[in-house]
């Protein structure tokens, strides 16, 4: 689920997904500290690096949804162990050219010789959306929504690679039309804003030798959240996420990854159904009660700070009578990317990728790593 940084219906992965997009530098690019087995491998070169604990990147999107974003993020990156994960503590801030403006603070912390991790960030902005085709109606839309979102995550090491915790999460938006007739498309698809607290556990497994840039390894993403009424939101339901992703490594530095994520509401309101994940869809355009992709990427190595991707995949809104038997329900997607090593030793790189789906969905992305 790698997206540039910019929510278009703010809640409708919940904002344990803006968060990753956030604290993982919008595309979940924090990477692992040389420990665990990694310290031995590392070279003499890599050792000898001065790099500086300041970064700074670019971020740029263009969408045919919506529009040209640039942006920018800036972070500072520290280990407070030698076994412990790099932490990251940083702003990011984004405009697009449609006039919607995101800006958010985050913060992701490993210590305890990687024991414990902590994952926290603040969210606001002002989003406008230009659908030609909303949700599939044929309609065309254009709304705004104001944000405000708060959120939390704490892991501690269980065993082995086994993580257990708890996560919270608080926003209140509101969402309205920019003419009496976008209002009147809202109201009959009972799209509004509202607002929303809710807490949840978190099963993890991470066996990947490096996390911004893995070449071995598999990741294991279990959660829920329960919006509930007396944590400050208007109404309850709940939100189940499952993400696996699993790396082989091939060849002379050549990787192969796949993801398999999922989400599923139970009694949610239609701005909090999930959306499409995949690259080259703009978040919040296609929403159903239930998501699930799987996406295949190949990560070929063409240079010593160079690799070039292809990737693949698919993706299915259903439940609500919506099944993934029907084509109308299926959103592929494929692309190719090019990246290059920014900080080699965090295994951070910069990546320009463009993604295309169907019915004209197509993206170009300048973020910080890889898809996933």
């Amino acid at each position: 689920m790698v997206t540039p940084f910019f929510i278009d219906r703010p809640i409708l992965s919940s904002v344990i997904s803006l968060l990753s997009v956030l604290a993982m530098s919008c595309s979940q690019a924090l990477a692992q500290a040389p420990g665990r087995g990694a310290a031995a491998a590392q070279t003499m070169a890599e050792k000898s690096e001065k790099d500086s604990p300041w970064l700074i990147v670019p971020v740029f999107s263009i969408n045919p949804k919506l529009g040209t974003s640039l942006g920018v993020l800036a972070a500072y990156l520290h280990y407070f162990d030698e076994k412990s994960q790099v932490s990251m503590f940083g702003v990011t801030a984004q405009y697009t050219s449609t006039g919607s403006m995101v800006a958010g603070a985050f913060a992701k912390a490993s210590f305890d010789e990687d024991r414990q991790r902590l994952i926290a960030a603040l969210v606001g902005g002002n989003i406008k959306n230009d659908y030609s085709d909303y949700l599939g109606t044929g309609q065309p839309l254009k709304s705004e929504d104001e944000l405000r979102a708060a959120a939390t995550r704490y892991l501690y090491r269980v065993k082995d690679d086994w993580f257990g915790g708890v996560q919270a999460v608080y926003t209140n938006y509101t969402t309205f039309g920019q003419t009496p007739i976008d209002d009147q498309i809202l109201n009959v698809l009972g799209v509004t804003g509202f607002k929303s607290g809710g807490v949840g556990v978190a099963a993890y497994h991470d066996s990947r030798d490096i996390e911004a840039g893995p070449t071995q390894g598999w990741l294991l993403n279990a959660n829920n959240i329960a919006y509930r009424e007396w944590m400050g939101g208007s109404q309850n339901f709940d939100v189940y996420r499952a993400d696996f992703r699993s790396f082989w490594s091939h060849g002379s530095g050549n990787v192969f990854a796949v993801r398999q994520n999922n989400q599923w509401t139970d009694g949610a309101p239609a701005g909090a159904f999930p959306s499409v994940s995949l690259r080259g869809y703009k978040m919040g355009q296609y929403l159903g009660k239930n998501m699930s992709s799987v996406e295949a990427e190949e990560r070929y190595r063409i240079a010593e700070k160079w690799t070039a991707t292809l990737f693949v995949g698919v993706a299915c809104l259903y439940g609500d009578g919506r099944s993934c038997s029907d084509d109308a329900n299926i959103y592929p997607d494929w692309g190719v990317g090019v990246q290059y090593v920014l900080k080699r030793r965090e295994g951070i790189v910069l990546n320009l990728e463009y993604a295309a789906g169907k019915d004209g969905n197509y993206g170009v992305y300048l973020k910080m790593g890889y898809g996933f």
